[in-house]
């Protein structure tokens, strides 16, 4: 067995190189941008009222001023501005031409068609959106490696940007294996149990910005299995194999890795839960199996995939690291490095009960993961802990 570091470094250096893809903007959000994005324009191109108001000369501001029109947003009829006049403005209208201020239209009074600004403090170029204020020309608007948010996406669609060139994510392939295995909605027979691992890891891998996601169920039957991931491996770039990875007679993931000719990197690691943990790698293709006991599947997952998508589509992890101080004490035997599923609140961790590998409800609660490592021997009450807080 290795340990959870030696592990980590392992699948570190065997990520392959990222690809890329362009996208339309409607399809980008949630993605993270591989090259530098350049406005084609200034935004905005014209000098813009920010406010509903009066465009003036400044220097005209102690004057009464003769009103000669008004400006509406959209107005694509250019104006000039005289000596001694103003035009009514409204919000995101273009300035006419010779104007350099806007006065608010609660700081003025009107009389006659003539216009008296009462703002004592009234600026040169107040309420005016400056030529390229939000993007300028040949600039760089959004860098390189930056997530797509709703904002984002908004903001590329405002200085005109309609694609944008993105990491791709990876295709993953699930393979869930266990005769005892029933799917939510069947009738479940004596001896046999609800499949949810396939529910959970979909919904991970969503969360991690994964989109083509095949799943397959399969069988405790050797060829079978061997199968499905040959045809798997061919097809997508990741796949996660889930039960039938230990060493029992009716655990065939091992073998069938083999006869697919698939390196082994590991197998089994110092840690409880997930010790069976196995990963290999056919070329750029990478294979995990994970246990099939769902809370050891799922912390595999957090531990080992997450962070490897993450920096495949260098999207936000969904996990980060912080310490806390644990609320109880816990014992343990040295030679694992303990995962638990904990409560975290305020800078201090509760760990839960129900650690078992098979139990999934204290990690439905859970919000953290408490790491206790393979030398220790626990942890005291109030003594700061290192955790992984799941998002």
């Amino acid at each position: 067995m290795i340990s959870v570091k030696e592990a980590q470094e392992i699948i570190r250096l065997n990520i392959p190189p990222r690809k890329e893809q362009i996208l339309s903007l409607k399809e980008a959000f949630g993605y993270t941008t591989s090259e530098d994005i350049y406005s084609k324009y200034n935004i905005p191109n014209f000098l813009q009222s920010s406010m509903d108001g009066y465009a003036i000369r400044f220097q005209d501001r102690n004057q009464p001023l003769t009103i000669i029109g008004e400006i509406t947003a959209g107005c694509t009829e250019q104006f000039q501005l005289e000596e001694g006049t103003a035009y009514r403005i409204f919000t995101g209208a273009p300035l006419p031409f010779g104007a350099d201020t806007v006065v608010m239209q609660e700081k003025v009074s009107v009389e006659n068609n003539k216009l008296i600004i009462e703002d004592k403090e009234l600026k040169e170029s107040l309420n005016v959106r400056p030529i390229g204020s939000d993007a300028k020309i040949n600039t760089v608007a959004i860098r390189s490696e930056s997530y797509l948010s709703a904002a984002a996406i908004g903001y590329l669609a405002g200085i005109g940007c309609t694609e944008v060139m993105v990491y791709s994510a990876p295709t993953v392939s699930l393979i869930l294996t266990g005769d005892e295995l029933k799917k939510p909605g069947e009738t479940l027979e004596f001896g046999q149990i609800f499949e949810s691992n396939s529910i959970q890891l979909e919904s991970v891998l969503r969360q991690s910005g994964i989109q083509k996601i095949d799943i397959f169920w399969v069988k405790d039957n050797p060829e079978e299995i061997q199968k499905v991931l040959e045809s798997a491996v061919s097809e997508t770039d990741i796949v996660l194999l889930v039960g039938g990875v230990s060493v029992g007679d009716y655990d065939f993931v091992i073998e069938a890795t083999k006869k697919c000719e698939i390196q082994q990197q590991f197998h089994k690691i110092k840690q409880k839960p997930g010790k069976p943990l196995y990963f290999g790698t056919k070329g750029e293709k990478l294979i995990f199996g994970l246990p099939g006991n769902p809370s050891s599947a799922l912390t595999c997952f957090y531990l080992y995939v997450a962070p490897l998508l993450s920096e495949l589509t260098k999207k936000p992890a969904i996990t980060n690291k912080t310490m806390a101080a644990v609320t109880s004490t816990y014992k343990k035997k040295k030679g694992l490095t303990h995962f638990l599923k904990g409560i975290y609140d305020d800078g201090r961790v509760t760990p839960l009960h129900a650690q078992e590998s098979y139990k999934l409800q204290s990690f439905a609660e859970a919000n953290c993961l408490i790491i206790l490592n393979e030398e220790s021997e626990g942890c005291q009450q109030d003594e700061p802990v290192e955790i992984i807080i799941l998002k």
